[in-house]
């Protein structure tokens, strides 16, 4: 590996003086130790590889070395990637296994400390990292940044806990990424003058601005999830050193397909400048989380990428730390087997637990949305109180149920709209960010047996109407498959097609329904421990 010594030749498009230009680099070993321009050079550019600002691994639902696999395949190099996802299940052992899965193939996975297991107090999740505990693995050189800090109300608000995990990240000189979703005026400035540095909640270029202006850098999101790009492209352009771009949440059909590379290539179409992009995907991340990553520059570490064109960026050849991983259509490393870990630990509920009984004249509804994970609350007067609430397909309102997965508990059952069902029931362990089982569906029947078909697999996504099931098994902490990304990515398409065919109208019905218990996002949410209000940031009733 030392011993490796080679030249290329280009155009190289060099994202720190701003220029394009011919040119052959010199590799030895892991570094680019020299650069000479040329005047004949082949019809290809060479350029810094792709770092995702912000992702959580988890949500591609493979381990990190098969995410390596297909990410190298689209140009990306790096990723700074927060493991509260694992982290909320299992603890430190969850971001220890995801640093150690990592660390088998070349990619460089910058992880960073989880601020919030659990998100908030108002959900049970396997794991509680302390401020303590932060402390502790932010003095870890292999953990770059603190995740970010979900508990924007806590920040606003002083609480003890979150501003002693504040505390450590300025202890060890390590940024804070953000999560303020609509924060706006006094409170954003409190939460900006804590020391955030980054945000990748903003949906509107107002919203981003006043960010920025606050010092906070805007990471554009364009996940599976969220997309918030068509929203925010152009502050790429107003504000080129203060922009990353990133997913946040990228699915394995999607990863198969594209990564960062298409967010790039779309940029570009828009009309964005060139170099402000490249930097956004290169210099940008890799000057704010002070990341080991190459930029094409002499004695930099030799990460860089082969493309045809800088409009489409069709990737030909991908090189990290001098090593060519993917070339010609080919995966140039190998994975390797690795042991499962999981946290599982309720058996069977029963079809009576997800019994509910009206105890009012109004019933609260969340309000599904395909690519937001905004849910607004609609108030109704449909069940009588006393009377038995059920699933309505004739007004599209479904039963929601989610139940604890780590101790016994009574299911918390509450009411959905846009989900689009008619008959069947879809559930998974996969339930932002405690990732308690969460289900959805027409009956009760359907759904308590989707539910016990997740508990049987120990964690995966599922679908059930009548003598059908379709099942992913997801057995690496409830979260990610054992299969190879191809294999998953179809499962997973798959399991949204069966959906969709039992009348869901959403995108991706199995993502929305994993985002329902994300109760750090507005409005109307629903946890393990009840429906909880985002607004007020306080458990709330169904019917009043």
């Amino acid at each position: 590996m030392g011993n490796r010594t080679y030249s290329l030749k280009g155009m190289l498009v060099d994202v720190v003086e701003k220029r394009v230009f011919g040119a052959e680099i010199f590799v030895e070993g892991e570094s680019v130790v020299r650069i000479l321009p040329c005047e004949k050079v082949p019809d290809v550019y060479l350029m810094p590889g792709f770092v995702d600002a912000h992702v959580h691994i988890e949500s591609s639902m493979l381990v990190p070395q098969e995410f390596a696999r297909l990410a190298v395949q689209h140009g990306t190099v790096a990723t700074v990637s927060d493991p509260h996802e694992i982290a909320n299940v299992l603890g430190v052992e969850g971001i220890d296994f995801m640093v150690d899965n990592a660390a088998t193939v070349p990619v460089k996975f910058n992880f960073g400390v989880p601020s919030c297991v659990p998100a908030t107090s108002f959900e049970t999740s396997g794991s509680v990292i302390s401020s303590g505990e932060v402390d502790r693995l932010l003095d870890r050189g292999e953990l770059k940044y603190m995740s970010e800090m979900m508990n924007f109300p806590g920040v606003v608000n002083g609480d003890r806990e979150v501003w002693l995990k504040l505390a450590a990240a300025k202890k060890h000189k390590k940024p804070v990424d953000g999560h303020a979703p609509g924060l706006k005026g006094k409170e954003l400035k409190k939460y900006a003058d804590a020391g955030i540095s980054t945000d990748h909640e903003s949906t509107s270029i107002k919203e981003a601005v006043e960010k920025i202006k606050l010092g906070i850098k805007l990471q554009i999101r364009e996940g599976s999830a969220a997309k918030n790009f068509d929203a925010l492209w152009p502050v790429i352009d107003m504000y080129p050193d203060d922009v990353m771009l990133c997913t946040d949440d990228c699915h394995p059909d999607d990863l198969v397909e594209k990564h960062i590379n298409d967010v790039v290539k779309r940029a570009i179409a828009n009309g964005a400048d060139l170099f402000n992009v490249l930097r956004a995907v290169s210099y940008n991340p890799i000057k704010h989380y002070v990341l080991n990553v190459g930029m094409l520059q002499q004695g930099d570490p030799a990460d860089f990428i082969v493309v045809k064109d800088l409009t489409n960026f069709d990737v030909l050849d991908t090189y990290i730390n001098g090593e060519k991983v993917f070339s010609d259509g080919k995966v140039l490393f190998n994975v390797h087997s690795f042991k499962n870990i999981n946290n599982f630990n309720i058996s069977f509920i029963d079809k009576v637990d997800i019994s509910l009984i009206s105890t009012g004249v109004r019933q609260k509804v969340m309000l599904a949305q395909d690519g937001d994970l905004y849910t607004p609350m609609e108030e109704i007067s449909v069940f009588d109180k006393g009377s038995v609430i059920e699933s309505r397909t004739d007004i599209d309102i479904l039963k929601i149920v989610v139940v604890n997965r780590y101790r016994k508990a009574k299911p918390v059952v509450g009411l959905i709209k846009n989900f689009g069902l008619k008959h069947g029931a879809i559930a998974g362990s996969v339930a932002h960010d405690s990732h308690n089982i969460i289900a959805v569906g027409v009956s009760d029947e359907d759904i308590y047996k989707a539910i016990n078909l997740v508990i049987k697999e120990k964690g995966g996504m599922v679908a059930k109407s009548g003598e059908k099931e379709y099942v992913l098994a997801l057995p690496v902490a409830g979260l990610m498959s054992d299969k190879s990304g191809e294999v998953v990515a179809e499962r997973y398409k798959k399991m949204n097609s069966i959906a969709k065919e039992w009348g869901s109208t959403l995108h991706a019905p199995y993502m929305t329904l994993s985002f329902m218990a994300l109760l750090v996002i507005p409005q109307l949410k629903i946890g393990d421990l009840g429906l909880f209000d985002g607004k007020r940031f306080e458990l709330t009733s169904l019917s009043e």
